[in-house]
């Protein structure tokens, strides 16, 4: 079975962004666009910008977040922008969606930071709303934080776009993945980390009576390939890659193709890729020539 690769970009690149897609982005089925308004003292560029742009510049790829933060925009504004997109791009947008995690970006523009599990509550009840403004016109919708009436969302998004939650905490975020969405993205740091979500998402599956494999598994893997174990090294000490916290797969093209193959293998039927090296475009670039034939 082909297994569609998306290509995610970092946040950090801002001005850098489109020319390492220009370069990188053709062998991909699709991008993926972060969401952040800053950290750590990064300067970062505005993720909804970066999408709009990105599904003009590069006509031929689906254009999603991974993930937007649900506490940034008004979930009914958040579902008509999302239709818009839709309707301009002739049916490419995804709406990737999660709760928000990073305080800092919360303190520093003024948004409220109420604990995680409220922050989970918030976008299972801004996904179900986002989909009655989808589907009915005019919407109404009363929940416990969010509320419309007589809301209005033209054009309708056709086709409906997949709502992707990403996250992994086991008891509160799976559930919400179990309840309201078509896909689930998972960040991979190993085989059986994967294995225990995958586990925890079957059981609330089963106490909401959902079809487990009804659920798409999208999952990213941040990537250090090179054609040595001596060039790993290089790169692992040059200046300017990724800090590794965030990569969890480095080997050669063999050793890259093998986690991979087993992760597809254990479900996952759709993956997103980052790589150290960025903006260097050579990780990229060997990981399309020598990795993604053997998913196709």
């Amino acid at each position: 079975m082909a297994v569609p690769v998306g290509l995610n970009v970092w946040s950090r690149l801002v001005e850098r962004t489109f020319p390492y897609l220009d370069r990188t982005a053709a062998p991909f089925d699709s991008l993926w666009m972060p969401d952040h308004v800053q950290y750590d003292g990064h300067p970062v560029a505005e993720g909804w910008t970066l999408l709009t742009w990105a599904l003009a510049r590069y006509p031929d790829k689906r254009v999603g977040h991974e993930v937007l933060c649900n506490s940034f925009r008004n979930p009914a504004h958040t579902a008509k922008m999302v239709a818009t997109a839709q309707a301009l791009s002739g049916g490419r947008a995804i709406l990737g969606i999660g709760a928000g995690w990073n305080e800092e970006e919360y303190r520093a523009y003024g948004w409220p930071f109420p604990p995680t599990r409220v922050r989970i509550a918030q976008l299972a009840e801004a996904i179900q709303l986002i989909r009655h403004m989808w589907t009915e016109s005019p919407a109404r919708f009363k929940g416990q934080f969010y509320e419309i009436a007589g809301a209005v969302c033209e054009p309708r998004p056709q086709p409906m776009p997949p709502v992707m939650v990403g996250g992994h905490g086991e008891k509160y975020l799976l559930r919400v993945v179990a309840e309201h969405a078509d896909w689930w993205n998972y960040s991979f740091r190993d085989m059986p980390t994967y294995v225990q979500k995958q586990e925890a998402l079957k059981a609330h599956c089963r106490e909401v009576k959902r079809d487990y494999d009804s659920i798409e598994q999208v999952v990213r893997f941040g990537i250090l390939i090179a054609d040595s174990e001596g060039e790993i090294e290089r790169v692992k000490a040059r200046p300017g890659t990724r800090p590794l916290n965030d990569i969890h797969l480095i080997g050669t093209p063999a050793q890259v193709t093998e986690a991979i193959l087993a992760a597809i293998k254990q479900g996952a039927r759709r993956l997103t890729v980052n790589f150290a090296d960025v903006p260097h475009p050579e990780g990229a670039w060997l990981f399309s020539s020598t990795v993604l034939p053997h998913l196709r």
